[in-house]
This record gives C-alpha cells, structure tokens and sequence, in this order.
C-alpha cells in the first residue's frame, strides 16, 4: 500500500497545442479508491499512465510514498495496472498468464503458486486456472488479468477502464467485485472510467476532470448535492441535471416562469441572472397556481419500473429550450403529448454564475478538493 500525490503534473504532446494533462495537483490516500473520471479526451487515462510511468512527465511531478518516481522505470514504480484490453497471451493458460510477471521477477516456483492459488481463491478462479483465454468469457478474462496484477502484490493498481468491453449486466456484478477485492485487499487504486455510474459506485472518492484540468474531487455524495460548476452538475448524475438561465429581480430568480427566492447571499453575488440546475427528484407534480408550478408538454416517458423518468417542455415554448427532467413514481402514468404541472423544491436547488458557471451556493461541510496525507515530499 502507498499514498500517491500527484503535484502540478503536466502532460503535453505537442507544444503548440493545450498540455493533455494540466497541472494536476491531486492527494491520494494510502489504501484509497479513487477514481478519475470524465468525458473522451479529458486526460483521465494519460494521468494514470503518467503515474504508471507509461508515459513522461513535461512538468510536475508525481510520488508515491514520498518518492519523486521522476527517471524511474515503470517496471521499478511497483504500481500494476490493468488495461481495458485483457492483453492475455494466448497460447498460456491462466495459471501461467497470472504468474508470468513473477517469472520474470525470478520469484521462486513454490511462492509464485502460493500467490497464484490466493489471487485464483479470491477471484473464483479456481476451476479456470487450466484453461486458455480462448476458451472463456470476457468476465472470466478480466479476472485473469486482474489476477494477475493482483499476484503482484503492488503498492498501487492502475486499471484503465477494464469493464469497458463487458455487456452490461457483466458490468454491474464485475464493479461490485472490485470494489469487494479493493476492500479487502486494502491497495490504493486509481481507477479511469467515463461511465459516472461506475465512479458514483465504486470510488471512496471521485475526481472530475475537463480538457486536462480538475474540476472537483470529492466524496460521491458531495459530487451530486455540492457540484462546484456546472460541468460537474451535468457530468455527474443520471438522468442529467436541467440547467435554466434565469434573470433575477428582487432577490427572485424567474425559471420558466416559477418565481424561486433565493437565498440573500446568493442573491447580492447574482449580477442580473443565474443557472438554475435541477435534479429529476427535485421536481415534484403540482395543482398550484403558475406563479408557483410549471406546465410540461410531455415529450418523452421511460419507465424503469420502481420509477419512471418524463422528459418534457414548457408549454408553449420554443424547440431551443432545454427539456426538464421529472423523476416520478411507478403510480403516476403520464403518456407522450399530455400535460403536467411540476414544482420545484427551493432548498434542492443548484444556483451558478451566469458567466462563469462557478456554484455561487456556499457549502460549508464542503471537504477540501484533495485529502492530505503523508506522501508528500
């Protein structure tokens, strides 16, 4: 196990244009999940190869321990990383595949089964240590390779978006398993994914990165309730956060509309309008008059059967404006075309800048966007 910190690292592949990875500063605790997570292009899997010395460094630096890993081999980082592809040799089979790495290291015969048989025990590997790859599924793959990096015995684990090529029932029993295995083992991992369920599910700790900058690193929890901008209140969240440019008089912002009082410190930074953000839960149906409910043209209805999530626009209003998003019961049933009345719930909220985008909601439980630990240097 091992703390991680990276300090201002850049990445750059070309001078002329803006560096892949820009100046992330970012702490990780010894024996912590964390996951990096964000769109394709972000710089989210470039970081974790930097850190597993796959690719340079053009500025900053990275430690693990409280060692600079500045001119060090990635052989030499003891840090194991699992690809997206499951990079097996064919022609092994998955005893062999696991323990090909101890092989190299000269880890003598009886040890290097030892370490097989534990890694085969705690990923039910057992009956499949025989077989060769081509003759199992993509989940059993996975697990090879994972056994793999686990019969490493390493400080970190790298895995760069391994449930990628799984179906999706195969992701969701495979994520709880690593979690499980993280848990038990107790090695710090950093974990890339573009799949922000994932993130929400598996990290004890979730960093959102934008075209190579980090935007906010935080507890899942605090990802959702407390977005610092509205990159991240869109980025995080199923269905996604409705976002509404609302002008504000008087202390009041007008969404749609709605009169929604905001709060006196919001207000006095609010320079003539706000983004207002939304989750689907914080629309609620309502008989109340329009100053208070919004009328939705129902445009769109997907019923996931303990739920149902409608997506619909003010009525009368042009194709340009966004849709809004209502999370409901299984015991109201709304059809395409039809017209529904929603309220929002004032203290759910989310208020932005206008121009910046920045939260202008404070949160005083707010944690630091980086956890200090004892790897820095």
């Amino acid at each position: 196990m091992a703390t991680v910190y990276f300090d201002e690292a850049t990445r750059r592949f070309s001078a002329s244009e803006r560096p892949a990875v820009d100046a992330v500063t970012l702490d990780i605790a010894d024996g912590e999940f964390l996951v990096l997570v964000g769109p394709s292009g972000c710089g989210k899997s470039t970081t974790l190869r930097m850190l597993a010395g796959l690719e340079p460094i053009d500025g900053g630096r990275i430690l693990i321990d409280g060692h600079d890993q500045k001119g060090v081999r990635p052989r030499d980082r003891d840090v194991a990383m699992v690809f997206q592809s499951y990079a097996l040799y064919p022609n092994m089979t998955a005893a062999e595949n696991m323990a090909f790495a101890l092989d190299n290291a000269k880890v003598s015969k009886a040890e290097t089964r030892a370490r097989v048989a534990e890694a085969a025990k705690i990923l039910q590997l057992e009956e499949l240590l025989g077989r060769k790859p081509g003759s199992m599924s993509g989940g059993q793959r996975q697990r090879v390779a994972m056994g793999r990096a686990i019969v490493r015995q390493p400080k970190v684990f790298c895995m760069d978006e391994p449930l990628s090529n799984l179906d999706a029932k195969l992701r969701v029993s495979t994520r709880s398993q690593i979690a499980g295995l993280q848990r038990r083992l107790g090695i710090t991992t950093v974990y890339v994914t573009h799949d922000q369920v994932e993130a929400m599910t598996m990290g004890h700790r979730v960093a959102v990165l934008r075209d190579g900058t980090l935007q906010q690193v935080d507890t899942p929890e605090r990802l959702y309730d407390e977005p610092i901008n509205t990159f991240v209140a869109s980025f995080i969240g199923s269905p996604a956060i409705t976002l509404v440019k609302a002008p504000v008089r008087e202390g009041v912002a007008a969404v749609h509309g709605v009169q929604v009082p905001l709060d006196r410190s919001v207000a006095a930074r609010a320079q003539g309008s706000v983004i207002m953000g939304f989750r689907p839960e914080a629309w609620h149906l309502a008989d109340s008059s329009p100053a208070e409910s919004l009328a939705l043209s129902v445009e769109l209805v997907e019923s996931l059967g303990s739920e149902s999530f409608v997506y619909g626009r003010p009525v009368d209003a042009g194709p340009d404006v966004e849709r809004v998003t209502v999370r409901l019961d299984k015991r109201t049933h709304l059809t395409v075309g039809d017209v529904v009345r929603v309220r929002p719930s004032y203290a759910d909220a989310h208020v932005f800048d206008a121009q910046t985008g920045e939260t202008l909601r404070a949160h005083p439980g707010r944690s630091s966007t980086t956890t200090p630990s004892q790897g820095r240097a």
